[in-house]
């Protein structure tokens, strides 16, 4: 058998492809499943893991002035994509008011934290009085960590699921071929 050779076959922001051959017979799902196992659960990344916004002290509040509920407003934050360069919790602040769509754009995170999807919706505020504060802790971590796991927060502190890995989809395929073909 030749040693595998591993090919970049398409490389965008979000999104690589490699094609690994020749492979044994029955190896290209054993490799392709433990790769996929690795990407999803292994790679350190970074999470929001808990929320607090002022004037809140549950997740199922109303907040006056902003479209969305507080639990829209924290799965929305679930989904935010960070770079941390810090081993300790970090905390950033988003201070915003008047009529307009909160992005995570508006976020003001410490030079130790990397806002990788700026664009990222977070709530809507409807009319000129409307303000929305909150403080949002970020941690480094592996894999995925439940909000259940966080019991002992402060009363008015929301636990958020830590999903850390940076990458969100792992799919492989094998395709059967001849030797020599």
């Amino acid at each position: 058998m030749t040693l595998p050779r591993i090919k970049n076959t398409k490389t965008q922001d979000n999104y690589a492809s490699y094609d690994i051959e020749p492979l044994e017979a029955g190896y290209g799902v054993t490799l392709g499943n433990s790769l996929r196992r690795v990407l999803l659960s292994s790679l350190p990344g970074a999470a929001v893991t808990s929320v607090r916004i002022e004037g809140v002290q549950h997740e199922f509040q109303d907040i006056q002035g902003v479209m969305e509920d507080v639990t829209d407003i924290v799965l929305n934050v679930k989904k935010l994509r960070l770079r941390s360069f810090s081993d300790h919790p970090v905390s950033m602040r988003l201070e915003v008011g008047g009529e307009r769509e909160v992005t995570a754009a508006d976020i003001m995170a410490p030079s130790t934290v990397e806002i990788v999807n700026p664009d990222l919706h977070i709530a809507t505020l409807d009319n000129d009085n409307a303000r929305l504060e909150m403080e949002l802790v970020v941690e480094a971590g592996r894999g995925y960590v439940p909000a259940d796991s966080k019991e002992d927060q402060p009363i008015g502190v929301i636990p958020v699921d830590a999903i850390y890995t940076p990458v969100q989809n792992v799919n492989y395929a094998v395709e059967h071929t001849r030797v020599g073909q």
